[in-house]
């Protein structure tokens, strides 16, 4: 469950710490105090995407942190599967900072995560259910997701997309490969050609650089040449001059003899021997460059032109030669395919239909489960509804499938299925869609109905309730609080309302307040007393005017309440 939640610096909140527990907890106050901020923290808490404006003016940091404890042992599994464990006192501690350059930072029992890794995490924590979730109701493409739920067809469902995926995939690969004949010739045509002009250029990788170095040295060829005859000379000498090399045998053989007089002399002489040595090997190596050097204007006109080919290559082909290459090997490739094209259609077509026949059979186990599983889940929501004051309520859950004109099922991403969700709320009147039958305050209803009847295939430990009960008043209300108060024996409930009736049954009430200060925005959270309670419940009830009469109402809801 949530134990506690930490939040600085978001919106009007500065500062507050919130010490939830198990059972059933409610959070109360005026309309606009900041209980959507709380919710807007744990949801940031729990990796949704948060925006930046949440920080609150003046600051250049927010941060959430919720420790969860008591966990069960299915949150557990499905926590290890996100690669997360409790620390040694069975806790998981979650941090998020927001920063007001746009980055944020994550932690899980203090190492760093990703918020994708965080946002996987949450879902295994925490089960948010707000207003919108009424719209999701009225969307029929949702309902096959809610009745998969209550069917436990995960594993079924992920078998099959994978093989109703692969489907996809071998008809794009069949698309792919068709083409008339006179579009196939044109293809194979320009294919070949581009890269028989190819081949023949006999490219290699790197060449392009050798042949730019071998014609620079080519254009040069006087001016090394001259240059390496003169160092040469300077080196070794000629008739008239001794060169280096001589001036510094010369230099040895005048120190040797002055090492007898002193030891230091010795090393002079053993540095101008070695200066000696390396002049030699200089000279030598100087000779090989004049030696190797060979130029002629036929090989400058062959290396140029090799140089232009490779430059019309590269504004046709790509801008190198490692990438010409890459595309004649494409091309090859893509000849091949083209020439092997029947053949591959023919290798597909019987993989598909395998593969189909797999996904069939797939379907169809889920649709006997999904036919068993409405009728089943159409009873229970039933009754779920006849206790939140809705006695004549019916609900069907036509499970149908669509047959192509050949025969034989129509393959959809979830199945072979359509589901939806009919209601009749009025006795006499047929079912029909959500939309066109249920009132705000009966959409609610349906939804706390709904989740009550999956709570005991959802192993998420903590259930928040965020406003459902909009359009709900007077009995129908006290029906809720009586539901909502029964789903906490077996998970820890939040539940954000303006409801006395359903405040009432609160384990742990929390009242958020908002005052204002030296021209800021404070809101606060605090525990409310029994007192206290009364207090709010009279405030709910009367509004700002609190008498002796709405006090001893408020009592009386508290007292009925057996909270």
């Amino acid at each position: 469950m949530l134990l506690s939640l930490h939040i600085e610096n978001i919106a009007v909140i500065e500062k507050t710490d919130i010490a939830f527990g198990p059972g059933f907890n409610v959070l109360t106050g005026e309309t606009g105090a900041g209980k959507s901020i709380i919710i807007d923290a744990i949801n940031a808490v729990l990796g949704e995407r948060t925006s930046r404006d949440v920080i609150r003016t003046g600051s250049d940091r927010a941060s959430v942190t919720a420790q969860f404890s008591g966990l069960s042992e299915n949150t557990v599994r499905r926590l290890d599967d996100c690669g997360f464990s409790p620390d040694e006192d069975g806790n998981i501690i979650i941090r998020r900072d927001l920063f007001s350059d746009g980055k944020n930072s994550c932690r899980v029992n203090g190492a760093p995560v990703a918020v994708s890794q965080l946002k996987a995490a949450g879902r295994s924590l925490i089960d948010i259910h707000g207003q919108h979730d009424g719209q999701k109701l009225l969307d029929d493409a949702c309902h096959i997701d809610y009745l998969d739920r209550y069917c436990q067809n995960a594993d079924l469902i992920s078998d099959y997309k994978a093989q109703y995926d692969r489907l996809r995939e071998i008809r794009d690969e069949i698309s792919a490969l068709l083409m008339d004949k006179k579009e196939k010739e044109r293809k194979t045509e320009m294919l070949t050609f581009q890269i028989e002009e190819l081949k023949n250029a006999g490219l290699k990788d790197g060449e392009e650089e050798e042949l730019s170095a071998r014609l620079e040295l080519l254009r040069n060829y006087e001016r090394l040449a001259n240059g390496l005859s003169r160092a040469y000379g300077l080196l070794y000498g000629d008739e008239d001059v001794s060169g280096v090399i001589g001036a510094l045998k010369e230099a040895g053989d005048e120190l040797s003899p002055l090492s007898e007089i002193a030891e230091r002399y010795k090393a002079l002489s053993l540095k101008t021997e070695e200066l000696r040595y390396q002049s030699e090997d200089a000279a030598s190596e100087i000779r090989r460059e004049l030696d190797g050097l060979d130029a002629s204007p036929d090989e400058i006109q062959t290396v140029g032109e090799r140089l232009d080919l490779i430059y019309r290559l590269k504004r046709k082909y790509g801008s190198s030669i490692a990438e010409i290459l890459e595309y004649q090997s494409r091309c090859e490739k893509e000849l091949q395919t083209i020439e092997t094209a029947e053949e591959t259609i023919l290798r597909l077509k019987e993989q598909y239909r395998e593969i189909k026949n797999g996904a069939l059979s797939l379907a169809g186990k889920l649709h006997e489960k999904r036919l068993k599983g409405a009728e089943d889940l159409c009873q229970r929501i039933v009754s779920e509804l006849r206790s939140l004051d809705m006695p004549n309520a019916r609900f069907l859950i036509p499970v149908e499938t669509e047959t192509a004109e050949k025969g034989g099922l129509i393959l959809l991403p979830n199945g072979a299925d359509r589901v939806r969700f009919l209601i009749s709320t009025n006795a006499g009147e047929e079912p029909k869609e959500l939309s066109k039958i249920a009132s705000g305050g009966e959409l609610s209803r349906v939804m706390l109905a709904l989740k009550n009847v999956l709570s005991g295939t959802d192993p998420v430990d903590t259930l928040i309730f965020d406003e459902v009960d909009a359009g709900i008043s007077g009995r129908a209300a006290g029906k809720v609080a009586v539901k909502l108060k029964s789903l906490s024996k077996n998970k820890q409930v939040l539940c954000v309302t303006h409801l006395a009736q359903i405040a009432a049954f609160a384990d742990l009430h929390f009242l958020i307040q908002k005052s204002e200060s030296c021209n800021r925005t404070y809101t606060y959270v605090t525990e409310l007393s029994f007192d206290g309670r009364k207090q709010e419940l009279a405030r709910i009830i009367g509004g700002e005017v609190i008498t002796e009469t709405t006090l001893k109402s408020a009592e009386e809801l508290i007292l009925a309440s057996g909270a």
